[in-house]
């Protein structure tokens, strides 16, 4: 394990031990360490790393944060240290992360979102004009020293044909932009998408993907990586496309039915762009010949949409936002296994003098309850004389219960609110 563990040194320029220790398990760009070094963090970077090795490298660094790009994270990896807190992905998709586990091992996950849209729509477009003009055929033909003009010469062309964009995120969005650009009609499908959203972007809004399928020339795919959208794309979607239609999938290999897709490819002469695949390899050089690629009329890329130095510079310094604030405030940005909701059934409101033991007594009487604290915050006002903690609990205080905290001296109102579920 190449050991890169940068001098720590404070943002004020004082020499200290690290305020966190980080592990690097995916290359990460050089302002980006420059910025965490500047934060006093003690950094352990090895691209290098994947499976048993990074299991390794965890347990060896015990490290607060662990940052990866594409390498897959396990319950195993999270397992091999005690000190582990918070997993970031440098990058937007996190489906490598065992999100589950991390939520049992009180771990939080964090992402890097619409840091890379414009590089993967920008690769999109490449893939939509490469299916359109055959450009890969065309270099090919002419390193092979042959001139086929009159093969080339039959492009359909893009403007004033229908593009549909599945998934209107970041990237989605980006995509719609450059369609305009080209002079097409566009229409679009998400499960949030409403009739006003659409005309502010300035599409048509399809209400079933099946419909997208029918009027779309060009198809392109910018979904998340969830159960509910896995194999989005099957036989029924593609029996739907017309013949000699467009694919692209930049997203992830598991929302299109690799199989049926093979399928249509053959029977209905579907063009394709893939930049991703079913089951592509974790590691950066690896064999990979899959049946999808070898077809005549699909053009593959090695999963780079998000692969620019703008991207991963934009994704770097989100990065190192989200690193500073859990550092020095303990909040999590873009955290995604945060619950949305807990079971809490009422908010518990103290104001108390903020002086020490005043909120140990609180929770020793919650205790005795038996009653779960779901969530809580206690805010510190101005001048640190008084705070009030916020306390979601699993159950209804009784009254006496109440009054037992009331009777805390310290303690200057206690108020109780249900929550409606």
């Amino acid at each position: 394990m190449s050991n890169q563990t940068m001098e720590s040194t404070r943002c004020d320029g004082s020499s200290s031990k690290s305020s966190a220790a980080i592990l690097l398990a995916d290359s990460f760009r050089e302002q980006g360490l420059v910025a965490l070094g500047e934060c006093g963090c003690e950094i352990v970077m090895d691209p290098s790393l994947k499976d048993g090795a990074l299991v390794e490298a965890i347990a060896a660094t015990n490290p607060d944060i662990l940052v990866v790009r594409s390498t897959k994270v396990t319950s195993e990896m999270m397992c091999a240290s005690e000190r582990l807190s918070l997993i970031v992905r440098a990058g937007a998709g996190y489906d490598t992360i065992d999100i589950s586990a991390a939520s049992k091992r009180g771990i939080f996950v964090a992402n890097c979102p619409n840091k890379n849209s414009i590089a993967v729509a920008e690769l999109a477009w490449s893939l939509i004009l490469s299916c359109d003009r055959k450009v890969p055929d065309q270099v090919i033909d002419l390193r092979n020293g042959s001139w086929n003009k009159k093969a080339y010469s039959k492009a359909s062309g893009l403007h004033g044909r229908t593009l549909g964009v599945i998934g209107l995120g970041g990237i989605g969005k980006e995509v719609i932009s450059r369609g305009k650009a080209f002079g097409m009609n566009i229409v679009g499908w998400s499960r949030s998408l409403t009739d006003e959203v659409a005309v502010e972007l300035g599409i048509n809004r399809c209400d079933t993907l099946l419909n997208l399928a029918k009027m779309s020339d060009v198809v392109t795919v910018h979904v998340a990586s969830t159960p509910e959208t896995e194999h989005i794309i099957d036989a029924t979607f593609l029996d739907a496309m017309q013949e000699g239609a467009t694919l692209i999938n930049t997203s992830r290999g598991k929302v299109i039915d690799e199989q049926a897709l093979l399928q249509a490819v053959k029977e209905k002469n579907l063009c394709v762009g893939l930049d991703v695949y079913q089951n592509e390899p974790s590691a950066g050089d690896a064999s990979f010949s899959p049946e999808i690629v070898g077809q005549s009329c699909v053009y593959g890329t090695h999963h780079v949409g998000a692969s620019t130095e703008q991207a991963q510079d934009a994704i770097a310094m989100e990065a190192v936002r989200i690193i500073k604030s859990y550092i020095t405030s303990g909040e999590v940005p873009n955290s995604v296994n945060r619950a949305k909701s807990t079971p809490a059934k009422a908010i518990l409101s103290i104001r108390h003098l903020n002086l020490p033991g005043v909120l140990a007594h609180i929770f020793e009487l919650i205790s005795r309850t038996g009653i779960n604290v779901e969530e809580m915050e206690n805010v510190i006002y101005e001048g640190s004389e008084a705070a009030c903690a916020r306390i979601q609990l699993g159950e209804l205080l009784t009254q006496e219960q109440i009054e037992k905290i009331r009777g805390n001296d310290n303690v200057l109102s206690v108020t109780v609110s249900t929550i409606n579920t």
